[in-house]
Parts: structure tokens; sequence; C-alpha cells
């Protein structure tokens, strides 16, 4: 205790108040915060345990016909959340399967880390918003005691940790992944990220969002796979302000680390310091409680039926990805937004079009392009060309894509 005190004592001599102060609430969030997530609290023990993935298990390596009454297919997700654009995507896609014939059953994946999830609760988020597609099938809590209950042709792991719990099922139906992002680049080099990324070495069959996740996984792990294209909802994302626009939007989100939020608010920085009149909108996550250091509209999470108008008083959209693309440039794009992306494979290697900027990962660079999208002479023509690039997309067409595929998938023998 004395040791403490006396260093207590030499921080407030050197550091000041200020530091002092910060670096005691510090010490005590690391040994009191009984909330702290802690390595490996998103998946279930047991089901990490009960899996050796050095012993590979064929379990795609029969053909299963379609029967009568179609595939009975089991899904296994994370708790979604009201503006959780992964669950969106992965409940659009589990809703085309349903509406091809095949009956569904969701089981709800929540270990330490996330939020107690009951079927009531999670069915009154999904009707509350819409953003979420109508599933007719059947919820269910997952039990790692129990695990799958219930007789099925496929089981789809939409998440690394549900993963394991895909493994594990008894039964003998085949088994796929639904890969929406590299997931082990979510976490630092440890526990976790040893778990995610073996998630991948199950011997599944992926289907992954964009091409560039698809080729990674196939050269690095040798998970076979197919790739769906990107879409645009257009009934939601329109071009409606035909005006000179002055503004510009971040999808800013802090506690998601591959968004590189801090990134992008010294770029914004930098633009604000060249021209402070132009307005900037902050979407994504409520950032009232951080350190902004210019103007902002803070738009928080806001629903989705409200982007729309956002996105329509913004020239230019700065998005950054550090791993997969997110599907925020190709929907901006519908309301005649520029996206402004950093340069990297795993943009370019998911879209290709020429009406999004790749941009170097530096503040300055990224300003600039800010700046060009805000002067263009032509900028009203340019937003209305954007528009018209993406109005024949739709999510119908990688919805078929992508039944096409789970019913290759389901009567070949890999």
């Amino acid at each position: 205790m004395n040791g403490r005190l006396s260093s207590a004592v030499a921080s407030l001599r050197d550091g000041g108040i200020r530091s002092t102060a910060w670096r005691g609430a510090k010490w005590l969030a690391n040994r009191l915060d009984a909330f702290r997530p802690e390595p490996l609290a998103s998946v279930y023990a047991d089901d990490l345990v009960a899996v050796d993935w050095s012993t590979p298990r064929a379990f795609n390596a029969r053909p299963v016909e379609r029967p009568p009454t179609g595939y009975r297919v089991a899904w296994l997700i994370t708790p979604p959340g009201r503006t959780s654009g992964g669950h969106q995507n992965a409940f659009r896609f589990m809703s085309f399967l349903e509406l091809a014939g095949n009956p569904t059953t969701v089981f709800l994946y929540a270990p330490a880390r996330y939020p107690r999830a009951t079927v009531d609760g999670v069915r009154r988020m999904m009707a509350a918003t819409s953003a979420y597609p109508e599933i007719r099938g059947e919820f269910r809590v997952y039990d790692p005691g129990t695990g799958l209950d219930g007789e099925f042709d496929a089981v789809i792991a939409c998440d690394w940790e549900t993963t394991y719990a895909a493994y594990r099922h008894g039964g003998d139906a085949k088994r796929f992944y639904f890969t929406q992002d590299f997931e082990p680049a979510f976490f630092p080099a440890g526990s976790d990220h040893a778990a995610a990324e073996n998630s991948y070495r199950l011997g599944f069959h992926g289907f992954s969002a964009g091409r560039w996740l698809a080729a990674k996984l196939a050269t690095e792990y040798g998970m076979s796979g197919d790739a769906y294209d990107y879409a645009v909802d257009t009934t939601r994302y329109r071009y409606e302000n035909t005006a000179p626009r002055n503004e510009v939007l971040f999808y800013a989100r802090p506690p998601t680390p591959r968004r590189a939020t801090e990134f992008g608010l010294l770029a914004l920085r930098e633009l604000h310091r060249r021209r402070p009149d132009v307005v900037v909108n902050l979407v994504g996550w409520d950032m009232s409680g951080y350190d902004v250091p210019f103007p902002y509209v803070n738009h928080s999470a806001v629903d989705i039926s409200a982007l729309n108008d956002i996105y329509n008083r913004c020239a230019a959209g700065l998005i950054l990805s550090l791993t997969n693309m997110s599907l925020l440039p190709i929907e901006v794009m519908g309301a005649g937004v520029v996206p402004i992306v950093n340069d990297a494979p795993n943009t370019r290697g998911v879209l290709d079009s020429p009406h999004i900027e790749f941009a170097p990962m530096s503040p300055g660079a990224l300003a600039d392009r800010m700046i060009a999208v805000l002067d263009r002479p032509d900028q009203d023509a340019h937003a209305a060309a954007i528009a018209r690039s993406v109005a024949d997309t739709d999510w119908a067409d990688p919805g078929e894509e992508f039944v096409a595929a789970f019913d290759r998938a389901m009567r070949a023998a890999r």
C-alpha cells in the first residue's frame, strides 16, 4: 500500500491532477469493472473445447437431394441489434432461403459477452424496424447443453463464434458458413484471434460477401466457397436533392476499430481547417461523449428510415474499412453521394465502380478528395450519374445467386 501511495504522490507531482485522475480511473476500471469482456467470452467454452479442427470432418462429402418440402435449415447467429448492419444482412439472406421453400430455424447464440437473448425480445425488435425482414420459421435460444435440437439438412453459422456450435451438431447435416468479414482482424493477437481464425479450418463451405473475402478464405485457409455481390435497396436510398451540396458525411463507429473512426476524424479536422463552411454529418454512433475537434451534426445510430434524407444533403461520404468493404458505399451512391474509401485490396476487390474515390490512408489525402468532390463544377450532374449507376441493382439478384449456390452445394459432394 505504501508503494502505491508513493506512486500516486509521484504521479501527482510529475503529471498533475488531470493525469493522476486519468491513471487512477484506468486502474479502477481494469480491476473493478465486472462487465469488462474477457477473452473468449464470445463463445461457450464447451463448444470450443469439443472441436478439434486439426482432425477434419467431411461434412459436405455426400450429395443431398432436395426433399419435396424443401431443405430443413438451421441458422446460428449472435443476438441481432436494431442498427446492426451485419445482422440485418444475414437475416435478409435467411429470408431469401426461406422464401425459396426451405423451412428455417434460427438459433440465437448468446454467451457471456452478449446480453441475455429472448425469442420474444428479438422478435419485437425485428418487427419494430423495417431494416429486418419477416422470418416465418421458429426462433430458439441456443443452449450448449442440448445443442441444435432437431433434424436438419443444413446448418449455417453466421459468426465465428457460432461455427463451433455448428461443428458440434451430431446430425449429418451439411455445414456452411455465411461470412461477411475477416473476423480474426477484429482482435489483436490473442485467444479470440486464434479462435476466430480457426473457424475457417472447420471444413465448412462458405457463402461470402464479395469476391475479396471468398478469395482470401480459399487462398489462405483452403476453404471452399461462393461469393455474392453487393446491392442497394433503391426503394430506400434514392437521389432526391438535385441542388448543389456543401455537406459531407462520415460513418463513425468508435467501438468498431476496423472502421478507423479516429483516423477519419483527423481527415475531417483537416477538412474543417481548410473549409470551415462545410457541414460535417456523423452517423453510426452517438459521438457526444467523444472529443471531436470540429463542429458537426451528431446523428448517432439513426434508424435506417432516416438515412436517405441525411445522405441527400451530402456531396461526399467518407467510409473507411480496414477489413471487408461495408455496404455503405453502394448505399450512399443511391442518394448521389461520392463514396471516399481507403485504397486497399479489401476495398477494390469488392466494388470497382468508377464513381468510388479510392484514396490513400492519409488524413491530408482524404481531405483533398472530399474538397475535390465538393468543388466539382458538375457536382449535381455527377451525383445524378452516380445514382443512375446503381439504379438497376437490387438485393433480389444476390439473393437468387445465393439460393442457387446453396442448392448446388447441397447437391454436390465435396
